[in-house]
């Protein structure tokens, strides 16, 4: 590491404010800080000193992120020789999901980071952070098939539209991940919503074994299909905690998920409050689908339900967002319960789209503030009417 830091030391010069390349100074001060804690201080009075920056905070989401990266490596090998009806090593099926998800990967930060330092450029800014986190997002929510050009134009919808637009991180109003796959659905639609994209070389028909279809098992139950989801069928309850059924990347295994969860709490990272106000709105909202059970997706189990899909994901990495989600502590619990719910309900009323947690943020994302607005001026008013008693 001292060999690196001689070698910041001896491009600094070149890259201050009248030097040669001083343009290139926000490219310079965002590689240094990657790997370098800044040792500037604040010259004004300031209430709290962490030695945790914005940019430690990100690699720490992208640290809980890494189990579902790395079980949706494995996932998407094993889904692939399992459709073919070949008997594969563990490391055959690494080696096929390695080749097939970290191109996404490197394509998603490649272009993002490629946005993000044109526009430090040409502002004159320091870059921001927070694409650590949403480049990592965007691989994970998306299904392994899609055309790597696909990934490129999503990625860049989301950061200029999704971000940049409003002023970067830290303005935003919805999820930039979310935003890119909201892109690609509505842009793309069959490689998003089709079954056979969720598996990897399913779509070209190439050995595949009679009677696997490839569909996802919010698909198969849209359907009608109901007998893979009974105690030892592909998608009982066991499979969908595990994670080893057809879906996007990172998404599929509940148990990954949860590591990552318990990483985000330990730290203090994630909200506890939005995850668990999440779960418990989704299980609610089966619970009474299940009493109601007018067609198959409404007579899933409730535990189920919040298996399934991006459900966990959701909940966990993309609700969670300090940016997009409410502040006060009472409209936490009410935003999560409402994506909770809202989930549920759109992947029982539609049909021909399932997973309904994608709309669910970002609409709850969009009520965010008013949440908090309504929690803020219940406050004053308590507060108020206690000082009207005391008086």
């Amino acid at each position: 590491m001292k060999a690196l830091r001689n070698l910041f030391d001896n491009i600094k010069p070149h890259v201050q404010k009248g030097a040669k390349f001083e343009k290139l100074h926000s490219t310079y001060d965002a590689l240094e800080t990657l790997f370098f804690v800044p040792n500037t201080t604040n010259k004004n009075g300031v209430h709290v000193r962490d030695a945790v920056d914005l940019k430690r905070t990100m690699a720490i989401v992208v640290k809980a992120l890494i189990p579902a990266l790395l079980f949706g490596i494995w996932n998407t090998g094993y889904q692939h020789f399992l459709s073919l009806g070949v008997d594969a090593s563990f490391w055959e099926m690494i080696g096929h999901g390695a080749l097939k998800v970290l191109p996404i990967v490197i394509v998603s930060y490649g272009v993002g980071l490629g946005i993000e330092f044109m526009f430090a450029q040409i502002r004159g800014h320091e870059v921001q952070e927070g694409f650590l986190v949403s480049g990592m997002l965007i691989p994970l929510v998306l299904p392994v098939d899609i055309p790597l050009w696909m990934v490129a134009v999503a990625t860049a919808f989301a950061v200029v539209i999704g971000k940049e637009v409003f002023g970067g991180t830290g303005m935003n109003i919805w999820n930039p991940a979310l935003v890119a796959r909201a892109f690609l659905f509505f842009a793309y639609p069959s490689k998003m919503s089709g079954d056979k994209v969720w598996v990897s070389g399913l779509s070209k028909g190439e050995g595949i074994v009679d009677g696997f279809s490839g569909a996802t098992a919010l698909g198969d139950a849209a359907s009608g299909n109901m007998a893979k989801f009974a105690d030892g069928g592909a998608f009982d309850i066991w499979h969908s905690f595990v994670g080893m059924i057809p879906g996007s990347i990172g998404e599929t295994s509940t148990l990954a998920i949860l590591i990552g969860a318990i990483i985000l709490i330990y730290t203090g990272i994630g909200n506890w409050k939005i995850m668990t106000s999440v779960f418990a709105g989704g299980y609610i909202m089966g619970l009474l689908f299940n009493l109601w059970g007018a067609n198959e997706l409404m007579q899933v189990d409730a535990v189920h339900h919040l298996l399934l899909g991006g459900f966990a994901f959701g909940a966990v990495f993309m609700a969670t967002d300090p940016v997009s989600a409410t502040r006060t502590e009472k409209g936490k619990w009410i935003y999560g319960f409402l994506i909770g719910m809202l989930a549920i309900m759109v992947r029982v009323f539609n049909p021909a789209y399932p997973e309904g947690v994608m709309l669910a943020i970002l609409l709850m994302n969009t009520f965010a503030p008013l949440i908090d607005h309504y929690v803020v001026q219940g406050n004053i008013k308590r507060r108020l009417k206690r000082a009207k008693v005391a008086a």
